[in-house]
């Protein structure tokens, strides 16, 4: 039951304290009218014990299990991506910043240990750039947008679908500050049957090229746009092609994001690894039910 506490608040983004208060849950959690929802102490109590046993990666690789049991096999080749889930932001001085950045304990700290429990000191700060386009047939003096730098804080959920079903097959966190690229060799699955890889161009360098070439996986990452110069007509052309394929982790993420809400509200990566693991695995829960339900006969 307790797992189930946790797979609704990955679907509905609800804090500790808003679980217990709904009682429309309780026919999901197996609760008659006269039972109880378990408290917000209870619940995380409950995340605590998954955090302290590193339990999210078992169980995740218990539900991939049960996905091949079901005939729903890695296939059609990979596709990598990340994205910002953003964390509450931090008000600290610069000081104390530079201590946190620098892995120390801030000096003002030190003396008031429930300042040190609730300050998040994993968590990043990184930026999202959006790049603007213009559209086609556009009247070349109108006003032209403009590329955007989006601030945010938080951790990262890194993960890699397959291309046949949809599917998050393997997944990591971290904080938002660390580069996608360099998380590309743990997020490759050897299960996958196509050999092809899908990536934006943050996952393009000569090192990941030779990871794959020596496991033998087709490299379809975009290729980037040379300094100062024009895309070539040809690389443009292969770039498309890629993003149709490519585009499909979107839809992941905006499930997570929009349908979701998906927001980390503990503190540390410990926890927000439970998090971040369990809106994964929330995510393939519904993906199933919808693979599931396509098929089924009317």
């Amino acid at each position: 039951m307790m797992f189930k506490v946790l797979v609704l608040q990955a679907l509905y983004s609800l804090s500790d304290e808003a679980t217990e208060d709904r009682l429309s849950f309780q026919r999901f959690l197996g609760l008659g009218l006269d039972g109880t929802v378990p408290d917000a102490t209870t619940v995380w109590l409950f995340r605590e014990r998954l955090v302290q046993a590193k339990a999210i990666n078992k169980l995740f690789a218990r539900f991939d299990a049960a996905l091949t049991d079901r005939g729903y096999l890695a296939m059609g080749g990979q596709i990598i991506d990340a994205t910002v889930v953003p964390a509450p932001k931090q008000r600290n001085t610069e000081e104390e910043k530079a201590a946190i950045k620098d892995g120390r304990i801030p000096e003002t700290w030190k003396a008031k240990p429930a300042r040190l429990r609730q300050t998040d000191r994993d968590a990043r700060w990184s930026v999202k750039y959006t790049k603007a386009k213009v559209k086609e047939g556009a009247d070349p003096k109108a006003f032209k947008p403009v590329d955007l730098a989006i601030p945010m804080f938080g951790y990262k959920n890194h993960i890699g679908i397959d291309r046949a079903h949809g599917l998050i097959r393997t997944w990591d966190a971290s904080a938002a500050n660390v580069h996608d690229g360099a998380r590309l060799p743990d997020l490759i699955s050897p299960s996958n049957t196509g050999s092809g890889v899908w990536a934006d161009t943050a996952y393009r360098s000569k090192k990941n090229e030779a990871f794959l070439e020596k496991g033998m996986f087709k490299s379809h990452i975009h290729q980037r746009k040379p300094h100062r110069r024009a895309m070539p007509e040809r690389v443009a052309r292969a770039n498309a092609k890629r993003s149709a394929i490519r585009s499909a982790v979107e839809h992941v993420f905006a499930g997570q994001k929009h349908r979701m809400g998906l927001v980390v509200r503990t503190i540390g990566i410990a926890r927000a690894r439970i998090k971040i693991g369990m809106a994964n695995l929330a995510y393939n829960f519904q993906r199933l039910a919808w693979l599931e339900g396509r098929t089924a006969p009317a």
